[in-house]
C-alpha cells in the first residue's frame, strides 16, 4: 500500500477475509419508461415517496447526503429529507459540523435515496442554499423538546472524551428549560435546500440490466428526460 495517505492505495493479501461475491439479487419488481414518467422529477418523486410510504418502508426520507471538503476529498452521512418542493430537498442540520463546513466552503451536494423493498433508487445532484432563519425556526418550533435541547447539548462533528459529557450538558439544559418549552433556535443550527439540477430514477430489472431515467434541468423551470445506460 502507498505510504502518502492522500493517495488511495491497493492493500495486497494473500487471502480475502470476506467474499460477498455470492451476494446478488435478481431485480423482478417492475420495469420504468420515459414515455410515461411525469414530466416534472418533482411530481415523479412524489409519486414513487407515496408508493414507498404505503409499502410500509421504515424512513423512506432517510437519504444519503454527499459533500466534498474544500481539498476535494468526498464525504457521505445518511440524514432525513423533512421537505420537498418545487424549489428542493430540505434537510436540517448544525451549520459546524462537518457537513456545514463542507457546504460553506462547496455548496453543492448529492443525494441517494435507496428503497431496497421496492428495488428503486433515487439520485438528485445539485447546488445547496440555507434557508432563512425564519424558515427554519419554524421547522425548529415543531420538534419535540427532547431534540431542540439535543440541538443544543452536541457539538456536532467535534471530539468528545465521552458520552457523560453529552448526558451533562443536556442535563443542564433540561435543568434550565423545566420551566419553559420555549428553547430557542441556535445560531449555528438549521435547514438547507438542494436545488437540484439533475434527479435520476432508478428501478432494478433482471439481469443487470437497469432502467434508469435521468431528468436535467433546462432553464428555470423545463426538464430534459432522458434513458441512461444501466
Amino acid at each position: 500500500m502507498t505510504d502518502d495517505p492522500r493517495q488511495p492505495g491497493r492493500v495486497e493479501t494473500e487471502e480475502h477475509r470476506l467474499s460477498l461475491a455470492h451476494l446478488r439479487e435478481n431485480y423482478t419488481r417492475g420495469g420504468l419508461d420515459e414515455r410515461s414518467v411525469d414530466p416534472n422529477p418533482i411530481v415523479q418523486f412524489e409519486i414513487w415517496f407515496q408508493q414507498a410510504l404505503a409499502a410500509g418502508l421504515r424512513e423512506p426520507n432517510a437519504m444519503t447526503l454527499a459533500t466534498v471538503t474544500p481539498a476535494g476529498r468526498p464525504s457521505a452521512r445518511v440524514v432525513l429529507l423533512k421537505e420537498v418542493s418545487e424549489s428542493g430537498f430540505v434537510f436540517y442540520t448544525n451549520y459546524k459540523s462537518r457537513k456545514g463546513r463542507d457546504l460553506d466552503a462547496n455548496p453543492w451536494a448529492a443525494l441517494t435515496f435507496y428503497w431496497a423493498d421496492l428495488e428503486r433508487q433515487v439520485r438528485i445532484e445539485g447546488g445547496v442554499a440555507r434557508l432563512s432563519r425564519m424558515e427554519s425556526e419554524v421547522y425548529f418550533k415543531s420538534r419535540p423538546k427532547g431534540s431542540r435541547l439535543g440541538a443544543w447539548a452536541s457539538r456536532q462533528s467535534e471530539p468528545i472524551s465521552g458520552r457523560a459529557q453529552l448526558e451533562i450538558r443536556l442535563k443542564d439544559l433540561e435543568a434550565r428549560y423545566a420551566a419553559s418549552d420555549a428553547v430557542p433556535l441556535p445560531e449555528f443550527w438549521g435547514g438547507y435546500c438542494v436545488r437540484p439540477l439533475a434527479i435520476e430514477f432508478w428501478q432494478g430489472r433482471p439481469n443487470r440490466l437497469h432502467d434508469r431515467i435521468e431528468y436535467r434541468r433546462k432553464g428555470e423551470s423545463d426538464w430534459q428526460i432522458q434513458r441512461l445506460s444501466p
